[in-house]
């Protein structure tokens, strides 16, 4: 019955599930190998996966590991109008294949093919985004103008197309400001600007760093020389634009939005980031801000999800309290990555997976949440302090045994050469996650494991 569907109850989670199980949904490419625990868990929730990536995807034998029921190959590096045309007839014949049927959903879990996701949803019918709120959340320019006609706060920002709109980009927004790719992703292509001089030279680097950047698993990483990847101008808008700088605490919204309204909203703490690149050092969760500033992010935050035209799905959205209040940084309409999934679920008993699989087959979300959390959870992404080449990641891999570890996960191996702060977008070495019994347990007890590696 729909009353019990739409509300907050284990009685009502369990019927949600009964329905997942035997469904068919389409994954648009798998991204990075560590989001096979999204494949796995769909697998335990008797989901019959399919997965559409490029031939040499690293998920492509998992169908034989019983892992996924088929993988479907596409050449990605296709325009996109071939890519979508391509997975539009594989979707069409699944239905006579004999083994998965049709399609209930098609979903993605990889920033760069949300667009093409949504695209294949609405040509099918099938419940998803609508590709022209994925294409506004992607394009931070139309973000930024799609809140300002919806009042929410907006900061200064000019869309620079050439480099003659430097000076006057400049003079509107002021400085410090940040100079970003419209539709980037994972802080590349991002610099704090301090004056003008500066602002001419951050956009040479921003610009040649950005020719640099190929799609490789549906992300944008730096070319390395092994001819993997699609050039990322062919992909997405490289396009810049120059913002406000904002001051305060960073944080993230994790957000669970059905039926048009929010269900699960979380606030996690940010560590501050490593200017001028802006990378990411650790977080926190739950957040330490106070309660008030907690719920006016939260409302920020669903209220941009809402000027997007999104309705339902899984959000994990970028703001900071800054001393004017609540901005946003961005909206992605997907599960955020790296941790998230691990500290959604350690902290509330929040599964972000299947309540993305919910939305995808149109099924009511509203996931029971603890009054208090259960743990507390801080993480480090550990940044490269120099360039150089890595020794050995040893000393990474003996953080495992230690209690309260949740994970030590080395994002780079013996004999790569690492990129540190005096060169460029520092390198990050390797994932920490712990647990505590307080927000400042976890996140003392984090940064002295961080403190104390020898890299």
């Amino acid at each position: 019955p729909h009353n019990i569907l739409s509300s907050q109850s284990m009685e009502a989670q369990g019927l949600r599930r009964q329905l997942v199980r035997g469904a068919t949904v389409v994954f648009v490419t798998a991204g990075y190998q560590g989001k096979r625990f999204i494949l796995e868990r769909a697998a335990e929730l008797g989901v019959k996966s399919v997965v559409i990536d490029h031939p040499d995807s690293w998920c492509r034998h998992l169908a034989s590991e019983g892992v996924i029921a088929k993988f479907l190959p596409v050449n990605m590096s296709q325009s996109s109008e071939e890519v979508f045309q391509h997975c539009s007839q594989l979707v069409s014949e699944l239905r006579d294949d004999g083994l998965t049927g049709a399609v209930d959903a098609i979903t993605s879990f990889v920033e760069l093919s949300v667009p093409l996701a949504a695209r294949l949803c609405e040509a099918f019918g099938l419940p998803g985004f609508r590709p022209t709120a994925v294409d506004m959340a992607r394009d931070k320019h139309r973000t930024r103008a799609a809140l300002e006609a919806a009042g929410l706060p907006t900061p200064r920002n000019f869309l620079i197309e050439r480099k003659e709109q430097l000076d006057t980009a400049g003079q509107h927004v002021g400085f410090p400001a940040v100079l970003k790719p419209v539709s980037g992703a994972a802080s590349l292509g991002v610099k704090k600007v301090q004056c003008n001089q500066d602002l001419h030279q951050c956009y040479r680097d921003v610009v040649s760093e950005l020719s640099s950047l190929v799609v490789s698993s549906g992300a944008l990483v730096q070319k390395d020389g092994s001819g993997n990847g699609v050039d990322a101008g062919e992909v997405i808008n490289l396009t810049v634009l120059l913002e406000q700088y904002l001051d305060g605490d960073e944080v993230d919204v994790d957000i669970v939005m059905s039926e048009g309204e929010w269900r699960y909203a979380a606030v996690s703490d940010n560590g501050p980031t490593l200017e001028p690149y802006f990378n990411e050092t650790w977080g926190l969760v739950p957040s330490k801000l106070p309660k008030e500033r907690q719920r006016e992010l939260k409302n920020l935050a669903v209220d941009c999800c809402k000027a997007l035209g999104f309705e339902s799905g899984i959000f994990h959205v970028e703001c900071k309290y800054t001393s004017s209040g609540p901005q946003l940084i961005e909206v992605n309409a997907r599960m955020g990555g790296g941790p998230v999934h691990e500290c959604n679920r350690l902290v509330w008993g929040v599964d972000l997976v299947e309540e993305a699989l919910f939305a995808a087959l149109g099924i009511p979300a509203w996931p029971v949440v603890p009054t208090e959390p259960d743990v507390c959870v801080a993480y480090t992404f550990v940044n490269a302090r120099k360039s150089g080449r890595l020794v050995s990641s040893d000393c990474i891999n003996d953080l495992r045994s230690l209690k309260n570890v949740v994970w030590a996960l080395p994002l780079v191996h013996s004999g790569d050469e690492v990129v540190g702060p005096d060169q460029g977008l520092p390198t990050w070495l390797c994932l920490l996650v712990v647990t505590g019994n307080s927000q400042q347990e976890a996140l003392d007890y984090v940064l002295s494991l961080e403190s104390e590696l020898p890299v």
